[in-house]
């Protein structure tokens, strides 16, 4: 099916399933336990082994030699397999890394070994004895002191915009500002850790393991293993969490399947915590220099993003800058983003990659310049608003409604109540309150799916969507339900199998609507065979309660399949409505922080964010999603930093213990609001991505609420109490 015209009313619309707060098909499975993750598949019948990572001890260089023979006498050891061994292999099409082979070092941690062993314990012991002479080469680690060689990225990730003359309108403006920010490495730090198991039968490997896109591992673990992707079957069911860490091949797939080769059996690997942040990837840090003009009644005459971000050879940006390009009017207009080489881990996708970081400086510079002009800072983004494509007027936004979020989100929130900077105080605490924008671009991905309908009129769902905990299984059952007329109860999903019709998958926040589109045009396929084998007309067939009526004429669901199966299969492609229409989702974010006067401890005290983003198919998981982003944000503002060792390039706190993200005891009471709307020019769906919205703003939105509270401007993340303590006001 292609989208390439706005929707129209569609069964969607009936809302009898879609839209309602269906809590989780798959909550009890997880529940109980009895959800099988990557590792923890089994069969009583299969003798699992086990394989443990050797990563490099180097950045940079060439390994000389590698001396395994006191891991292989060790008890237990099967075998050990070496990136020497194996030699030089041919690098999938998403990894800007090498994952495994070959004797060239590009950073630290990198596979160039696994052991295996009867035993877990013994696989690791083992690894340790694993002797590795190397050839070490000089790096480059520090992004600051990389800046001056920073170059202009490839054209791919259009890096340079300009409308109008930004130097001369910045020049001339009677208010301006002219700020750095930046930002650190930060880790996906999922809960599950990357796992794989691995088993050939011939020349055929079959790999459980946990990715967010099924087919792209596939397609690289075939690339990587010298095979036909036909030869690769990849299944993942269930995923303790991705956040982008998991969206293309990583090395616990590639060791499994060379150590299942190896010893001809099912091998389990799962990267150790500290191979995450070293061994994978990650967000990375950005400088960013952010310029804007105003006139004294507010209205921004120019606006200037500039970005640096670093990654290894051939790597590519973090873009910073893309958010500004569309979240503010103003005539005269500039970004830029350049890439630094760094010798450290690959820094990649991470939740709302772009606009997360972007955002995070954006938004101070935002509430900086409405201090500037005497505005309140939502007034100010009110007073900023477009309707088109700042860059692009011709275009439109299909749906913008920024402003709804702030004005609702204000009354909500009691903004009217905000004190004056540096104003309040409760005992020893600065009380302070911060808004942000929250801004993420709707993309889609093709999606296809294939739908069964038996004789007991279940209806069974096949594509190999993935779910990371999002709650794709539900949402996609709700959207088969309606389309078939049943209740939740008449369908089954099955998703995470590459045996399944090739899927959006899970990222960039357009698993949900594109898959969920793709599961729509497979029940077109399959209404249309059931409409024919009853021999009415597809087109004024009606489905609901289970059965299918036509004029007079009703027949039950599951007559209509008779003893053999109807099936319908599609995938939903894409049109150029994107090119005519701006897509695009909208929120504000509100908070509220105490912070300690004496020193300088910041606890965040109540949190809101309010979503523009198109129709909502499950309000229950929909806010789950936001409220895990809106934690996210609140690590990014006050915690999370990966530490480079500038000198051996490296992440030092490389764990769960150095690395800080929030727990519990450090989020109070979240509420989020969803508008009521629904974007025709999105999909049949009319529905958009909101998992990545809920991140975009939120630290921004805590840096300005510290601001309040203290009256000290901190444009450096993590905000830490050390650049806080030296400048907290007197509470005495």
């Amino acid at each position: 099916m292609q989208f390439d015209k706005p929707a129209t009313t569609n069964p969607i619309d009936q809302l009898k399933m879609v839209g309602k707060p269906i809590h989780r098909i798959d909550g009890q499975l997880k529940t109980t336990g009895r959800a099988m993750y990557a590792y923890e598949w089994h069969d009583q019948n299969t003798p699992y082994v086990y394989g443990y990572p050797v990563g490099a001890a180097i950045a940079k260089g060439r390994v000389k030699s590698i001396d395994a023979s006191n891991a292989k006498k060790s008890t237990g050891v099967l075998a050990v397999v070496t990136t020497l061994d194996v030699g030089n292999l041919e690098k999938g099409k998403f990894n800007t890394a090498k994952l495994f082979g070959g004797a060239e070092i590009q950073h630290y941690h990198q596979a160039i070994a696994v052991v295996v062993a009867q035993t877990f314990e013994q696989a690791r012991a083992a690894a340790a004895l694993v002797k590795v002479d190397y050839e070490e080469e000089a790096g480059i680690f520090d992004l600051r002191a990389a800046m001056a060689s920073a170059a202009k990225p490839d054209e791919s990730t259009e890096p340079d915009t300009a409308v109008g003359d930004f130097e001369a309108a910045f020049k001339s403006a009677p208010v301006t500002l002219n700020e750095s920010y930046t930002t650190p490495d930060q880790s996906h730090s999922m809960m599950e850790p990357h796992a794989s198991i691995a088993v050939w039968d011939g020349d055929e490997v079959t790999v459980w393991t946990s990715s967010q896109m099924i087919d792209w591992w596939r397609t690289d673990l075939a690339t990587t293993l010298g095979i036909e992707k036909e030869k690769v079957h990849l299944m993942s069911p269930f995923i303790g969490g991705g956040f982008g860490g998991k969206l293309f091949l990583r090395a616990d797939a590639v060791l499994a399947a060379f150590g299942s080769k190896a010893v001809g059996r099912p091998v389990k690997v799962a990267l150790p915590r500290p191979f995450v942040p070293n061994n994978t990837t990650h967000r990375p840090a950005t400088i960013q220099r952010i310029r804007v003009g105003a006139e004294r009644d507010g209205k921004i005459t120019a606006i200037a993003h500039e970005s640096w971000s670093g990654d290894l050879p051939g790597g590519g940006p973090e873009t910073a800058v893309n958010q500004t390009r569309l979240l503010y009017a103003g005539a005269n207009r500039m970004t830029a983003m350049r890439l630094a080489t760094l010798d450290l881990p690959e820094g990649n996708a991470m939740r709302a990659p772009g606009e997360a970081p972007g955002l995070m400086a954006l938004e101070i510079a935002i509430d900086e310049m409405a201090e500037k002009v005497g505005m309140d800072p939502i007034q100010f983004r009110i007073v900023n608003d477009t309707q088109v494509d700042p860059e692009h007027p011709e275009r439109p936004f299909s749906q913008r409604n920024l402003n709804g979020c702030l004005t609702l989100g204000a009354e909500r929130f009691g903004w009217s109540e905000r004190p004056k900077t540096a104003s309040r105080r409760e005992g020893n605490w600065l009380v302070g309150m911060g808004v942000a924008a929250a801004f993420r671009n709707n993309l889609v991905i093709p999606s296809g799916a294939r739908v069964k309908l038996d004789r007991e009129g279940v209806v069974t769902v096949e594509t190999d969507m993935t779910d990371i905990g999002t709650g794709s299984y539900t949402i996609i059952a709700q959207t088969a339900a309606e389309m078939m007329g049943v209740g939740i109860d008449k369908v089954a999903v099955q998703l995470g199998d590459s045996r399944f019709p090739v899927s959006a998958g899970s990222g960039g926040q357009f698993g949900a609507n594109s898959s969920t589109s793709g599961v729509y045009a497979a029940c077109v396929k399959l209404r249309e065979a059931v409409a024919s084998k009853l021999g009415f007309n597809s087109q004024d067939a009606v489905f609901e309660n289970g059965q299918v009526r036509s004029g007079n004429r009703s027949v039950a669901l599951a007559d209509a399949a008779g003893d053999e199966a109807l099936v319908g299969e599609d995938t939903m492609k894409w049109g150029d409505l994107t090119k005519t229409h701006q897509q695009s989702t909208f929120g504000a974010h509100f908070v509220e922080v105490g912070v300690d006067g004496a020193t300088g401890e910041t606890r965040i005290r109540r949190m809101l964010a309010v979503c523009a983003a198109g129709r909502i198919l499950n309000p229950i998981t929909a806010r789950s999603q936001v409220i895990g982003a809106m934690t996210m944000g609140a690590g990014g503002a006050l915690s999370e930093e990966l530490a480079v060792d500038t000198r051996r390039g490296f992440f030092v706190n490389h764990d769960l213990a150095g690395y800080e993200v929030p727990v519990h005891a450090d989020i109070p009471h979240q509420e989020v609001i969803f508008m009521d709307e629904a974007d025709p020019m999105s999909s049949p769906m009319k529905a958009k991505g909101v998992g990545e919205l809920g991140l975009c703003g939120v630290s921004a939105a805590i840096a300005n609420a510290i601001y309040n509270a203290t009256g000290i401007r901190v444009r450096h993340y993590p905000i830490t109490l050390d650049k806080l303590i030296g400048e907290l006001p007197d509470v005495t």
